[in-house]
């Protein structure tokens, strides 16, 4: 059996070119698809006032991906003064991985058809912008879970981009909807 390429060439290379290019790929076709989609703002999976339900929703999402972090890092034998993993925390975390995914399937089609991507201003842009970028680093990071003979840098690089790019999503939503429609300055 052969070791795993970390050189930056050979298969594993490739490998993890096509993976991105999927993953831009996914990211760029959202793009296209929120700006070409003519938005309609009377449209809601959540009543009348949306923002209450994506907000709840969003800060559940922001939970599980701290929870996903922390089951990453006990897998892989990296959380500090924690012992070895028991069998079920692999499960734990891909059902915690589905749930994180699946609650945010409602929230971006009613951000999609509501809103489109916009770019009004620097918040909407980057929350636009964000959401968008997440789909593609998800369809990436199930690639990479699938994928064998990877360095080993790839699966950590990119579970961790989606909690933050969850959390820019959090930021740039939840709380900006929390602190009274504004952003809080640090």
């Amino acid at each position: 059996m052969a070791a795993p390429d970390t050189g930056g060439r050979g298969p594993s290379a490739w490998r993890l070119t096509e993976i991105g290019l999927l993953a831009i790929g996914v990211a760029v076709a959202l793009y296209v698809a929120g700006r070409l989609v003519q938005p309609s703002y009377a449209f809601s999976l959540f009543g009348a006032d949306p923002i209450p339900a994506k907000s709840l929703l969003a800060t559940i999402a922001l939970g599980l991906a701290g929870i996903q972090v922390l089951l990453a890092l006990w897998i892989y034998r990296k959380l500090p003064l924690a012992a070895s993993p028991p069998r079920p925390v692999p499960l734990v975390h891909r059902v915690t991985g589905f749930a994180l995914f699946a609650l945010t399937v409602p929230v971006a089609v009613h951000c999609l058809i509501a809103y489109g991507v916009q770019l009004t201003s620097p918040r909407v842009a980057i929350h636009s912008i964000a959401g968008c970028f997440f789909y593609g680093a998800f369809a990436a990071k199930v690639l990479l879970v699938h994928s064998r003979r990877l360095p080993g840098w790839a699966l950590p690089l990119a579970g961790g981009t989606l909690a933050i790019v969850i959390g820019v999503l959090w930021y740039t939503s939840a709380l900006w909807y929390y602190n009274g429609y504004q952003l809080p300055a640090f």
